[in-house]
């Protein structure tokens, strides 16, 4: 609908919702970049969504298909420097903020859901066991963790399987959290957070574990991931890489890499492969494709964050919960719709024998 009454009517049907332009720099906009300027005039409220806005980005994900595009072409490489100001960007914006929608772990990556009707809290809980369980943790080992969010995985893994571990962030709000966390919960002398970049791990471990940060690596260092994986792991190292990935390239949605993850890349496992193992020779043991569980998450993290919104715009301004809730509505729709896949890549050395015999002798649900 455009601002001066005139309607387009649907032609497939009922309509979803209604899309009103209030201006026409706002539908030149649209012309010119649409993938970036409908965040943009919506944030703006140049644009007005009529109806659910969930079930309206789920029809544009479904109505429109993926541009042709080599990431290895365009994307930016992400130094020390462009890593650190990513970072801060979307992570250090606030922990009260994070605290109002996320589980009480603080987890802000795709839960597990053993059955749908899983609270969230479950689901988090149910994830990193299953980080570990597919990594086959084992009392007195040494984990490396490449990304570490507020720390529940570490603090978990040094809990529950007896584990010490190095977890490393360069989100400075995200490591004092978790090193507070630490000491609160007597955990310090098993787990050292290190505000520090991936690149600088050193150290010999028996496994290496990085959940939801090869999204930030950008593609054109990837190798570098991969040669610090080389050099951490022993002979007998395991690996599980966590990520949000694509089944065929395509960049990330230009307004979420404006507005909310710069610098970030969306892979398609042959990218993982070449790039970050196979040069090394590991042998991938497993695969998991958990989209539907990172929908689930989503919709429950929306649910959190719009019955917070109130105290959200009290925190920030109305622009900015327009702006999260079309990036979570909008994260949601994208792995409904298979536009984006969430996978779990577990790896070893090549010569490691002592891997599982079969598939569920590592998935066995915890009692």
């Amino acid at each position: 609908m455009l601002w001066d009454g005139y309607e387009i009517a649907s032609c497939c049907g009922p309509p979803v919702g209604t899309i009103l332009f209030r201006n026409r720099s706002a539908l030149a906009a649209w012309f010119w970049d649409p993938q970036l300027h409908f965040g943009e005039t919506y944030v703006a409220g140049s644009v007005e969504i009529r109806g659910d806005l969930y079930a309206v980005l789920e029809a544009l994900s479904q109505a429109f298909g993926l541009p042709e595009w080599s990431p290895w072409r365009r994307a930016a490489a992400n130094d020390t420097s462009a890593a650190r100001h990513n970072v801060h960007h979307h992570y250090d914006i606030g922990n009260d903020f994070y605290r109002l929608w996320l589980d009480r772990e603080m987890v802000y990556t795709c839960a597990y859901f053993p059955s749908p009707e899983c609270t969230l809290e479950e689901a988090q809980i149910a994830k990193m066991d299953l980080v570990c369980r597919k990594l086959r943790l084992t009392p007195g080992e040494r984990v490396v963790e490449a990304g570490c969010g507020w720390g529940s995985l570490a603090l978990f893994m040094a809990k529950h399987y007896g584990v010490t571990v190095r977890a490393f962030n360069i989100s400075s709000a995200q490591i004092a959290y978790a090193r507070d966390r630490a000491r609160t919960e007597g955990f310090a002398d098993r787990v050292e957070f290190i505000e520090d970049d991936y690149r600088n791990v050193r150290g010999a471990y028996d496994a290496f574990v990085s959940v939801g940060m090869l999204e930030h690596v950008g593609a054109p260092d990837y190798p570098t991931l991969g040669r610090v994986i080389e050099r951490s792991l022993t002979g007998g190292g395991r690996g599980l890489l966590h990520f949000i990935g694509r089944n065929r390239s395509a960049p990330l949605n230009a307004w979420i890499r404006k507005r909310i993850f710069p610098g970030a890349h969306a892979p398609v496992l042959r990218e993982v492969f070449e790039h970050v193992l196979e040069p090394h020779q590991f042998s991938v043991l497993d695969v998991e494709n958990l989209r539907l569980h990172y929908a689930k998450t989503l919709e429950h993290w929306r649910g959190r964050f719009l019955r917070s919104a109130a105290h959200v715009a009290a925190m920030f301004d109305d622009p900015f919960v327009r702006t999260w809730d079309l990036y979570l509505a909008g994260s949601q729709a994208a792995f409904m719709t298979g536009s984006l896949q969430l996978f779990q890549v577990v790896f070893t050395r090549n010569r490691n024998n002592d891997v599982p015999w079969t598939r569920g002798s590592e998935r066995r649900e915890s009692p």
